[in-house]
Formats: structure tokens, sequence, C-alpha cells
């Protein structure tokens, strides 16, 4: 969900620096570039809410980084962190407390100027359950306390060592800064009002069901900033919410839209194509360093059906992903390993994915109990001294997982499992997540950062209503690496930890990990400007600009 980077403090020795020099921004895009005209994109899912503080959908959080911003920016090229709100900080040598130097000069988009109070403000909030930001509390757990020393400095003191402590403090992936003055009531519908932040643009109207306009903040704090400048090139950005991915692909053939991402290999390769493609708008296939999103198939483990580890692996068992790569995916994808990408240092040696095998499969839900007892071609097993057929409904919040899990469910039916397909919107599916009223779901994650803290999906204390940890995965071998992972500083020791977590998570089957991209597909109009379609760390979108 947040998709953000990890800045790298690391030093030869692995042990971090606390002398921090002067903090420097890397110039990127083009600073010269004039504002002006609209970059039109589109989400094909419309955010849930657009409370900055409960944001966690993808679309919510991208359109919260144009108007908001963290209190450092970490460089998509460099991936060094470098000054945003905050001109500087320090990090005592026990790890634990952590300065920030604000900016004299930064201001909210309202004129009020950004203080240590707004940066007190945006941290309690999110521990503050009034505010339900429970998706992120998680990274909150272990602030202490905070102190406003003066207007332009505050003071975090943290309980414990965390290796992301940080970015999750200084970055907008992660802390946003609003403005207490106005988010300061949590009764307010901020679901729907305009979003209210520092950043180069601001809400300039919000049609729901059709799109949301952006307008670039003529008095931006960092129009002047060199190296900052360089961002929000547009007079406007205007994102559409078009589900129906044809409808997309034609609104971006006839330059109504200037950018379709993410986009499906199939309609990249076999859709994407005429003289449209020649003349008007780019085909980039970008690497980068940063984790793609993946998809999944994720069990209710609370489910009398799915908390046996076993059905779980048969199922897995079933999912015929070589196929489905063949067919679908034409060499841009590789088969998901576990909870993590599959070139990350954290998957374990070794670690392969669970192959196609019905015969298997068969054998461990025999094993497991369940049968065609009553000759139906359903397999049934007596649960709570109750006879239980195999039957269960898998909920879709769009069409992108359909056709796969059309195959999937042939291969579960000659099984004997009877897998029912709903499709149902984006709104309703996220209620049931947040409910936990489930079977099964299929998904994705954002790609995430370099190094994934596994917390916020993976441990028990995750697992709560609003939570990511919505299958209610709950492994005490796996709690206590990710416990221990997160206070070690040594990033080889720190990794070694990673790699047992992601293991026994694997082992546990808790999803059926289906794919990792191998690349960024994206689509984008000629007529927009960029130095890099993508930085080594992340998308350069951000410094796009109108092309003369």
């Amino acid at each position: 969900m947040f998709r953000s980077l990890v800045a790298v403090f690391l030093i030869v020795s692995g042990v971090y620096a606390f002398a921090l020099a002067p903090l420097k921004i890397t110039p990127l895009g083009k600073p010269e570039a004039p504002v002006s005209g609209t970059f039109n994109r589109n989400f094909a899912q419309e955010p849930e809410s657009l409370n900055p503080f409960a944001a966690s959908d993808i679309s919510a959080i991208q359109i919260v980084a144009y108007v908001s911003e963290g209190l450092l920016w970490l460089n998509p090229e460099t991936y060094e962190l470098e000054p945003q709100l905050a001109e500087n900080y320090e990090i005592s040598k026990d790890f634990l407390t952590f300065t920030f130097f604000l900016r004299k000069n930064a201001h909210w988009s309202d004129g009020m100027p950004v203080t240590a109070e707004d940066v007190k403000f945006s941290i309690e909030a999110v521990k503050d359950p009034a505010y339900k930001a429970v998706a992120r509390q998680p990274y909150y757990d272990d602030v202490e306390s905070i102190e406003v020393v003066n207007p332009l400095t505050v003071k975090i003191k943290m309980k414990k060592k965390y290796f992301m402590n940080t970015i999750v403090l200084a970055t907008v992936g992660y802390t946003p800064i609003l403005p207490k003055h106005l988010y300061q009531d949590p009764k307010k519908k901020w679901d729907i009002a305009p979003l209210v932040g520092s950043g180069p643009y601001k809400v300039e109207s919000y049609n729901r069901g059709k799109n949301l306009m952006l307008v670039r903040d003529k008095n931006w704090w960092a129009n002047d900033v060199a190296g900052l400048k360089a961002m929000g090139k547009f007079e406007h950005v205007n994102f559409h919410f078009v589900r129906e991915e044809n409808l997309e692909l034609e609104m971006v053939k006839k330059g109504q839209i200037d950018l379709m991402y993410p986009i499906r290999s199939e309609t990249f390769e076999k859709k994407a194509v005429g003289e449209s493609f020649d003349t008007q708008i780019l085909k980039v296939r970008a690497e980068n360093k940063i984790p793609k999103p993946w998809g999944f198939i994720a069990w209710n483990n609370k489910s009398p059906i799915f908390k046996d580890r076993g059905v779980r692996v048969a199922l897995a068992h079933l999912l015929n992903r070589k196929l489905l790569l063949e067919k679908y995916f034409f060499g841009n994808a590789v088969e998901a390993v576990g909870p993590v990408y599959y070139k990350s240092q954290f998957v374990p040696p070794g670690l392969k994915p669970i192959d196609f095998n019905p015969e298997t499969a068969k054998s461990m839900l025999k094993k497991a109990g369940w049968e065609d007892r009553a000759k139906t071609g359903v397999l049934q097993k007596n649960i709570s001294g109750k006879p239980v057929e195999f039957r269960f409904t898998l909920l879709l919040p769009n069409r992108e997982f359909e056709k796969y899990l059309t195959i999937y469910k042939e291969d579960l039916k000659k099984a004997g499992i009877e897998m029912e397909l709903k499709l149902i919107e984006w709104n309703t599916f996220s209620k049931l997540l947040e409910e936990q009223k489930f079977d099964a779901v299929a998904m994705g994650w954002g790609g995430g950062s370099p190094e994934e803290d596994l917390k916020q999906i993976w441990h028990t204390d995750s697992a709560k209503s609003g939570g990511s940890n919505f299958i209610s995965y709950s492994n005490k071998d796996v709690d206590k690496y990710i416990d221990q992972a997160r206070e070690e500083m040594n990033r080889d020791k720190r990794a070694r930890l990673w790699q047992k977590a992601v293991k026994q998570i694997a082992d546990d089957a808790p999803y059926a990990f289906l794919f990792n991209m191998k690349y960024d597909l994206f689509l984008v109009n000629k007529r927009i400007g960029f130095d890099k379609p993508s930085y080594t760390y992340d998308f350069s979108h951000m410094y796009w600009y109108l092309a003369p």
C-alpha cells in the first residue's frame, strides 16, 4: 500500500552515520520549464477516502503526495534524503531521538506557516483512534514523546530502535505533514472535503465518480527553491476515475488521458498498437530498482476451511501460474515466491514458487479430511459436527484478475472445489476487508520499498479491523523475526531475520502468491516531457512537464 523508498544510511561498516552534513538537493527534471497545461491521469479505482490520515489505497496515497509534503524528500535518482519542509535533522547516538529543523519560509496553501506544532499533530493524530489511521499505526507504536522545542524545531523520542524510523517520521509516503488548524477536529468528514497541504498543488474540484482536479498553487513556498522548483510543472493535474480498461485505452488514443499506468501486459503488447503508438503515444517498459506491484489470492485465515495450512498449500498447488504467464504476460512477469519481490536480497536461498501439481493437491486435501463422500463431485468434511462442502466465494474489486481466475476455477472444480467469482465495487470491497467478512479475495499490493517492513501486513498486531493483515494471519515465529529485524540496525543481520520470516510466511501459504512484474509498463502521450521516464529508484512523474 505505502509505495515509498527507504533511504540508505549505511556506510561500509553497516553502522548508521551520526554526523549529518548539511543537506543538499540534487536537481532533477527541468527547472526552467514553465508551469503550463493539464496532465491527465487515471485511476481505475476511485479513492475510498481522501482522509490523509486513513488513506491506504494507491490512488489516495498518490493524490495526497501531490498536495502534501514530508519533512524530508527521498530523491528517486540518488536514493538520498534531501531537505523538504525540514532544512536538516539530527539523530542521537542511541538511534532513539530525532530532531528536525524546519524551514522559515514553508507555509500551507492557505498562507499559514508550517510549524513544529503541525509536525507534532501529524504524528500524534495517527496514533489517535478517532482519525482511523489503522493501516499506518504499526509504524508509530514506538513513538514515546514529541517535544516542540521552538516553532521551527521538533524533537521526537522513540521507545525502541527501528531501522526505518527516519523514513517513517520524515517522508510523505508515511508521514505527510498536515495543518493542525484545519485537521484538529477528527469529526470533520475529510473523506469528501478538499485536501489541504504545503505541496505544489491544491484541490480545485472533486466530482464523485468522475474526476478530481488539482490546481498548481501559485504561492507554493518552494517556487524558487533550487532542486524543488522542478516539481509540479503543470497548471492542473486531472485525475479521472475510469474503471473500464478498453475505455481508458481509447481515451489515451484520443489524447484525453496522458498517462496509463498500471497497464496489463496483454493490453500493452496486443492492444496498444496502431498509428497512434507510432506518432503520438510512447510505450515505456521501465527498469528500475523499486519492487513492482504484486498480486495474490488471500484466504481468510479465520474461516474453518482456510485455517488448515495443508488446505492453503493444496490450493496453491492447483494454481497453474506458468500457463497464465504464457497466455497473458509475454515475458514481462515471473512467478512470485513469497511476500517480497523476487529480486530482493530478503528472499531466502532456494525458496521456489509452489508448483502446479493437482495430484499433490488432492493428496493433501484428502489428508486434511476433504473427500467426495456424497459422490456429488464436491469435497466434503465434517466441521464442528456438521458436513460442510468445499465451496467459497472469491471477491474481485475489478476485472483484472477475472480471466486468470476463470482458469483457476476450472482446475479447482476438477479437484472437487467450487469457487464462485463475485465482482463488487471498490468501496464495498474495502468495507468487507475492514470488517473481515469474506472467504477469499484477489487483489494486489503496491511494490513498496527495496527493504519492506513486514509488520504492516504479516504481524499478528496488524490483524485488526482496518489493518493490512485483513486475513488474520498469525504465526509466533514470524512475529518474533519481524520484531527482531525492526530493531536490528545492521543491514546484513537484519536481512537474515527477514529471510527467516519470508520463508515461514511462504511455507504457511496465507496467500496464493501470483506474479511479480519485471518492469513498470506504461503509456504516455508524447506531449509530456521528461528527462527520464523513470529514475533509478522510482517514477519521475513529479518532474514531468508540458513539452514545447
